[in-house]
């Protein structure tokens, strides 16, 4: 454990992560980052690669790189729209939507559970989503600092 807010933050995300890939694997069948390229498509369907990468913080050839298994394990779809050039437009499919909804809402009640930890009393889930969800605006509003 740490004093220093920012290592306090990455310890935490780390561990929900590790967590939350076992969780994962073990009740659905998908990897922690299987489930982070889903999730994050879905909430900007249809998209493109290089908005997907940019969405999910990498890379257009890592995106490029896990489309193909994403498609054959019939949870994306693919499409080529006339006059875009090589641009390929991602969508979920329906099995995936469900896999995002019942995951997330798994991985939701596992979180809240350990938040009812009597050590962690006095931590409302909402208002700590809510402050991070504004620091994260505001990180991504100010961009990369030198």
């Amino acid at each position: 454990m740490s004093d220093k807010i920012t290592f306090t933050l990455h310890e935490l995300v780390s561990e929900l992560d590790a967590q939350a890939d076992e969780l994962l694997k073990a009740r659905h069948g998908i990897t922690g980052s299987q489930f982070i390229a889903l999730a994050t498509l879905a909430d900007v369907e249809p998209t493109d690669i290089t908005d997907l990468a940019r969405c999910l913080g990498v890379t257009k050839a890592a995106v490029s790189k896990r489309v193909p298994s994403l498609v054959k394990a019939g949870w994306v779809t693919t499409t080529h729209p006339p006059g875009q050039g090589r641009r390929v437009l991602l969508e979920l499919t329906d099995s995936a939507r469900d896999l995002v909804e019942r995951a997330g809402r798994d991985l939701d009640e596992q979180f809240a559970a350990l938040v009812d930890h009597p050590d962690a009393s006095g931590i409302d889930l909402s208002a700590l989503n809510d402050h991070l969800n504004t620091l994260t605006a505001i990180f991504r509003q100010k961009g990369p600092r030198a």
